[in-house]
């Protein structure tokens, strides 16, 4: 009875460097994950802690050594200085007000730069393109004279009514995405007798709904981040945002840490809602920018 010798198997050596690669990226992915997570990780370990526990302690202190309070939460929505449902509702109001301007002034801009032929076009869509080199900062004091002399100082027409007049870089997103779309829909549109209008309402606005979801989602978290916007133009406690709720809640003396960090929390769940809502349409509408010139 003849046996053969068993050798063994060795793998290529290019495999097992491409294996080795792979898990070195992993491990560094997880690390800078770590990293980045770290912050979030410390707020929710203070806004589970009791009011006498120490906030700011070397080194820190990650797990409280009494109990987890978990009534902080509620807490801090049922406060009456500091109604978050209220501000919530506010910034509600806002966002909705920019989302419908931001939509229908971007959009019809952007339809008349994509789809329609005009003296000067490419000219006023590079003029349009410079402006967004103009800093924000610049227009602060000529903003608030306009508001302040026109009456609108303490109200949320000032952070609404400029949406109503279109933004740069939602112009640029939406008319390269508008010029994807094959022109040959226009021109059997036009054959059945629709206009313009007609042809941006009913094919158009249809087919850019991943690139209006992308703007959604930009002027979505504006308005939720906006701080110096309500800071300048709301002068009451009612008419607060988020924003300017959760920067009051900051004082010189007694600021109660872990109520403010469990507001924080609470704040950070809307934005991660409607991400994780829209992400489909999200990553498409920005893959989707740019494939034409």
């Amino acid at each position: 009875m003849s046996t053969t010798a068993y050798t063994p198997r060795r793998r290529h050596p290019l495999r097992l460097r491409r294996r080795a690669g792979k898990t070195a990226t992993v491990g560094v992915l997880i690390i800078l994950s770590g990293i980045i997570l770290l912050p979030i990780g410390w707020m929710l370990t203070v806004a589970l802690k009791p009011d006498t526990a120490p906030v700011f302690t070397i080194p820190p202190q990650w797990f409280p050594t009494q109990y987890f309070d978990f009534d902080n939460f509620i807490r801090t929505m049922s406060d009456p200085n500091r109604p978050f449902g209220r501000f919530i509702l506010n910034t509600l109001v806002i966002f909705l007000g920019n989302a419908i301007g931001a939509l229908l002034s971007c959009a019809l801009a952007a339809y008349a730069f994509a789809r329609m032929r005009f003296r000067w076009q490419e000219r006023l869509f590079w003029l349009l393109i410079v402006t967004m080199l103009i800093p924000w900062q610049a227009l602060i004091v000529p903003q608030f004279l306009i508001f302040d002399k026109i009456g609108w100082y303490g109200t949320y027409l000032p952070l609404i009514v400029p949406s109503f007049f279109g933004n740069a870089f939602y112009i640029f997103l939406m008319r390269q995405y508008m010029r994807t779309i094959p022109r040959e829909l226009d021109e059997a549109a036009r054959i059945d007798g629709a206009g313009h209008l007609r042809i941006f309402w009913s094919i158009i606005l249809p087919l850019s709904r991943p690139v209006l979801a992308v703007c959604v989602v930009f002027v979505f978290l504006g308005t939720w981040n906006d701080l110096l916007g309500p800071l300048i133009y709301l002068v009451q406690n009612d008419q607060f945002t988020v924003a300017l709720g959760l920067a009051n809640a900051v004082t010189r003396a007694g600021t109660e840490w872990n109520l403010v960090m469990a507001a924080n929390l609470l704040m950070m769940v809307p934005p991660v809602v409607v991400y994780f809502l829209l992400q489909r349409h999200l990553i498409g509408g920005i893959a989707s920018v740019g494939l034409k010139g």
